[in-house]
């Protein structure tokens, strides 16, 4: 069979292609001397805010480890109750503290806990097994106005100014837990909306997408994600782009007459 030769433009090509969110400028740079957060730098007061944060992420560890050992409904319940109460306590730290972009990451975990990954949809039962099983519409659709605000927010207070701009380690793990999140709650809303209806808040830029939009800003996010270091996110971003999927297909369409239907096996 002949050789394939490819030229450079032909390899820069199909890089982009790999990777949906190719530019000269992939990598961060870590600087761990930085302040853990840009927007708290007095670090007495930062400790103070993250021990805050840590407890209630010890009070939904605990949660968690209850429901596991009740396995009931009155499990759920008593899970319920305890994530409005630690809902409430991450929102009385965001109002203390708007710029800390943890905290929003941790509300929309909450909220996602609470309304699972499928609440931009008229029907929420999914296999993520929220713990609100048919929400009040107007109730779910302030909680997907909220989250998609707080993941917004995040980023944009994290996000450097420039590719070359060194960040903390601890702002590229908020990162990409944003972006991650987002793409969950997008992911997700792709693969059921074509048998339930989107039902979310009009203002909302998302209320106009279709499938396409949702897989591709998926897509997007998933690459941010493992750019901020989340391997799987990364792995994740190629194999969900609708425009990755369609150009690698007629790529491989194209290898395969010029080649030979052995091409790529």
């Amino acid at each position: 069979m002949a050789s394939v030769c490819l030229s450079k433009h032909d390899i820069n090509i199909l890089e982009k292609i790999k990777d949906p969110e190719s530019n000269p400028y992939a990598g961060i740079v870590l600087d761990s001397s930085l302040p853990r957060d840009p927007n708290i730098t007095d670090a007495t007061i930062y400790e103070r805010v993250v021990e805050r944060e840590r407890d209630i992420i010890r009070s939904i560890q605990s949660l968690e480890t209850q429901l596991k050992s009740l396995g009931s409904e009155e499990g759920k319940d008593i899970a319920v109750k305890g994530y409005q109460q630690s809902l409430s306590a991450v929102e009385s730290m965001i109002a203390e503290h708007p710029n800390y972009a943890s905290a929003r990451n941790n509300r929309v975990q909450i909220l996602r806990r609470l309304y699972g990954d499928a609440m931009m949809l008229s029907d929420t039962k999914d296999n993520s097994a929220p713990l609100i099983k048919s929400p009040d519409q107007a109730e779910r659709k302030k909680a997907v106005v909220t989250a998609l605000s707080d993941i917004e927010a995040s980023i944009a207070l994290l996000t450097p100014s420039s590719p070359t701009m060194p960040i903390s380690p601890q702002v590229a793990r908020t990162l990409s837990m944003a972006h991650t999140q987002r793409a969950a709650l997008y992911l997700k809303t792709a693969r059921l909306m074509l048998s339930r209806s989107l039902d979310i808040d009009g203002t909302l830029e998302e209320s106009k997408w279709e499938k396409l939009d949702f897989e591709g800003a998926a897509s997007r996010d998933l690459a941010f994600g493992g750019r901020y270091g989340n391997p799987i996110a990364k792995g994740l971003a190629v194999s969900v782009n609708p425009t990755a999927k369609l150009c690698g297909q007629i790529v491989r369409e194209a290898m395969k007459k010029e080649y030979g239907p052995s091409f790529g096996d």
